[in-house]
């Protein structure tokens, strides 16, 4: 069980209309001092669309290098029209130290979530032959076993860090059953935590911390609520609150330091 809880920042909505690179780079360094330790990005045009130009990106994550430690995690992912070469364009981008590795497909509300077996080993291959960490996102249980299965033909760095994504409409339910069943199929000798998608309080967090998440994922890109009536307008107020949620369970909110030594990842 971990004493020490990653908190990964997940900064912009999928229904951003606006996608500036400096105020996004402001609004996570901003996070970094409130304790975030990763962060997750999409690659996104300045009207918030998914694109394989990585221009924006490049220039959102240069000054968080430059004035933090921060790790930074590009998504490969995203309900879009593009090809998986075209959504691992990232992988390219100086500084990017870990991904999001989707493994299957799945209902997203009224979309489908396209991962057929052939996109997910390119990508994995793209991901290990960089260096680049993964980090699974698992939104059923079958996708525990399709990485389980990728193992024989791929090499990915261990420990294995699963996150588990609940309250998709069409898919598994934020409950705390849902979660213990995910958990329970996550190898023990993997590293595992929780997306905070969709949630108007921090309940489920809560139970995932206590049952030794060593990851929370929070931001806008997934809940905008702060409470069950109140949403904010940065996301700094989310990580705050989620770093007192740890601490009154009596554990640390980790470093970017302690991150990388437990994601075995190299200081830039």
């Amino acid at each position: 069980m971990s004493d020490r809880v990653i908190i990964s920042l997940a900064p912009v909505a999928a229904d951003c209309p606006r996608v500036e690179p400096n105020e996004v780079a402001d609004e996570i360094l901003a996070c970094v001092e409130a304790g975030a330790a990763i962060v997750h990005l999409h690659v996104r045009d300045p009207q918030g669309k998914l694109t394989p130009d990585t221009r924006y990106f490049e220039q959102t994550i240069a000054p968080v290098m430059a004035q933090s430690d921060l790790i930074i995690q590009a998504s490969t992912g995203g309900v879009s029209q593009m090809t998986i070469a075209e959504r691992c364009a990232p992988l390219a981008c100086r500084g990017v130290e870990m991904a999001s590795l989707n493994v299957g497909s799945v209902n997203l509300g009224d979309n489908v979530y396209f991962n057929p077996t052939p996109d997910v080993e390119y990508c994995s291959r793209h991901i290990v032959e960089r260096g680049i960490i993964p980090e699974f996102e698992v939104f059923e249980i079958g996708m525990i076993n399709n990485i389980l299965a990728l193992q024989d033909k791929i090499n990915f760095t261990q420990p294995m860090l699963f996150n588990i994504v609940l309250g998709h409409r069409g898919s598994t339910p934020p409950t705390i059953d849902a979660l213990i069943a995910m958990r329970s199929m996550i190898p023990r000798d993997a590293l595992w935590g929780i997306t905070h998608f969709g949630r108007r309080d921090f309940g489920l967090i809560a139970a995932a911390v206590g049952m030794g998440a060593c990851e929370v994922r929070i931001g806008f890109e997934d809940s905008y609520y702060i409470n069950a009536s109140e949403t904010v307008t940065r996301n700094v107020l989310l990580v705050e609150k989620l770093a007192t949620l740890i601490r009154s369970q009596d554990k640390e909110v980790a470093t970017p330091e302690y991150a990388r030594k437990l994601l075995n990842i190299r200081h830039r």
